[in-house]
């Protein structure tokens, strides 16, 4: 059975593993395509494409967008990052939303800086440099929650989270990220598909949920992740749900990140609870291509 992982990270983001290793793994583990997802980047697929091509691993283009629910504070705390998938499944992404994406590395490079400045008004001793040796193309808080670590000021990775690094913490620092919408907006403009990811994270469920997707249609929201490594058979079958009501495509993968999240494995997620065939993806493909075509009476 050829089988298939469509959420991944590599170290050009928050993962642990080189692209190039992530292809070797994902041919051992009996993939057939994999899709990279870097947190703003493509440059994690980048140094992955010529090693799968002659693997003979079919390698989707993918990225996972930051982004948050609205322009404005509530009750002056920025509410929680939304995080949208984006998928080129047929051909590559325009030159305008690679350009897009550079100007993303410039916030989270300002957003880093003002971090590690928090921290040391907290007495604690970090520089990006420590940070930059576990992150090679993109720094990241779990970048900065290993250095910390290894300093010894907190005893695992979770604890650097909840003392200093989530958005409630201590060091708290917000970047200056895109709204929910511009994101779906920018994929779609780029020639992508939008996919809201890993759902079971949102504040909305049920019929709250359902709202929310029903708005951002307008904007070009075209799938949601219905299968994740964080999600139970139930909710599996709730975003498979909204996915056949609003006409969206199901995506799914294991969010694999290494090391960074060793409880993740890439093909079959937490516990074995992804089991993803080909088919699944040429289903995607289907699905999108019928919403490329034009309407009845159109040209």
């Amino acid at each position: 059975m050829a089988l298939i992982d469509l959420h991944t990270h590599t170290d050009r983001s928050d993962g642990s593993t080189p692209p190039a290793e992530l292809v070797r793994q994902a041919i051992a583990a009996g993939l057939k395509a994999l899709a990279i997802s870097d947190h703003d980047t493509m440059a994690g697929h980048d140094v992955a494409a010529p090693v799968a091509a002659d693997c003979g691993l079919e390698l989707v283009c993918a990225v996972e967008l930051s982004t948050r629910p609205n322009e404005q504070r509530e009750g002056g705390k920025r509410e929680k990052s939304v995080h949208v998938l984006g998928y080129w499944l047929d051909s590559p992404p325009s030159e305008e939303f690679r350009l897009y994406l550079e100007t993303q590395q410039a916030s989270r490079r300002k957003r880093n800086l003002d971090l590690v400045a928090k921290l040391q008004q907290l007495g604690v001793a970090i520089t990006l440099e420590d940070a930059e040796v576990y992150g090679r193309n993109q720094v990241g808080r779990p970048h900065f929650a290993r250095v910390l670590l290894d300093k010894g000021y907190v005893t695992n990775i979770q604890q650097a989270f909840d003392v200093y690094l989530a958005d409630d913490a201590q060091a708290a620092v917000d970047r200056d990220e895109p709204t929910l919408k511009e994101g779906i907006q920018r994929i779609k403009a780029g020639g992508g598909l939008a996919s809201l990811a890993h759902p079971v994270r949102l504040p909305q469920r049920g019929a709250e949920l359902e709202r929310l997707v029903e708005n951002l249609l307008e904007d070009g929201l075209e799938g949601i992740e219905v299968f994740h490594s964080e999600h139970d058979p139930a909710d599996c079958d709730e975003f498979a749900a909204i996915a056949a009501r609003f006409g969206l495509i199901p995506t799914g993968g294991s969010d694999y990140h290494g090391d960074n999240k060793p409880g993740i494995l890439l093909g079959s997620g937490k516990d074995g609870n992804l089991s993803l065939e080909y088919r699944f993806l040429e289903e995607m493909r289907e699905m999108s291509a019928a919403k490329r075509q034009p309407r009845n009476g159109t040209k």
